[in-house]
This record gives C-alpha cells, structure tokens and sequence, in this order.
C-alpha cells in the first residue's frame, strides 16, 4: 500500500521519490531519518548508474554538466553528512518536512495560475 503511493505521488507530482520515500520510510517502517536517507540515497544512485549506464553509448552525454553535478553532489553530500552528526534526528525530520512543504508551496504557486490561464 506504501508503495503504491509512493509511486502514484512521484508519478503525480513529477518530484524526486526521495521527497516522498524518506517521510514513508520513517513513517512507516519507523527507520531513523539518517537511515531514511541513506536509504534513499543508495536507490538514487542505483537508478541513477542504471540510466547513464543505458545512455553511455549514445554518445548524447554532456560530460562537462555531469561532472559539474557529480561534484556538486559529493560536495553537497559530504556537507550533509557532517551536518546529521550534530543534529537531532528530530530535527533533521522538521527540517525536511519544512523543506517538503516550501517545495510544495512554490510549485502550486506556480503551477496553479497556468491551470487557470486559456
């Protein structure tokens, strides 16, 4: 059942799973937050090999924004790691729900006024 909406509010609402993922995982398996994301994290980055894995061969890579997201990524991965070592899991929860709810916000701010124009 869990998956189920999980996958319908991915498919819906066009987000990443992890934004819904990690809450369903410490919702309902009761995981804690930092292993909710690593969780999260590692199926991410199965998908993600995965697809560049099916389009390497094309040849219709652009290496250099790759790398440019790739070390994004690691930077931004290593600065969050550092951060979950000093935070309560509770708080890492609100922020995130916060995050989530800014997220949402934004995107019916913006999505809702073109719904409505002919």
């Amino acid at each position: 059942m869990t998956a189920s909406a999980v996958g319908l509010l991915t498919g819906f609402f066009g987000v990443g799973g992890g934004f819904v993922v990690v809450p369903a995982l410490t919702l309902v398996l009761g995981l804690e937050m930092p292993v909710a994301i690593g969780t999260s994290l590692l199926v991410i980055l199965l998908n993600s090999l995965t697809a560049l894995g099916t389009r390497a061969g094309t040849g219709a890579l652009d290496w250099p924004v790759l790398a440019g997201f790739a070390a994004c990524a690691a930077v931004g991965s290593h600065l969050g790691n550092r951060l979950t070592t000093r935070l309560r899991p509770h708080t890492l929860t609100t922020a995130f729900a916060c995050l989530v709810t800014v997220l949402a916000l934004s995107m019916a701010v913006t999505a809702l006024p073109r719904l409505w124009s002919p």
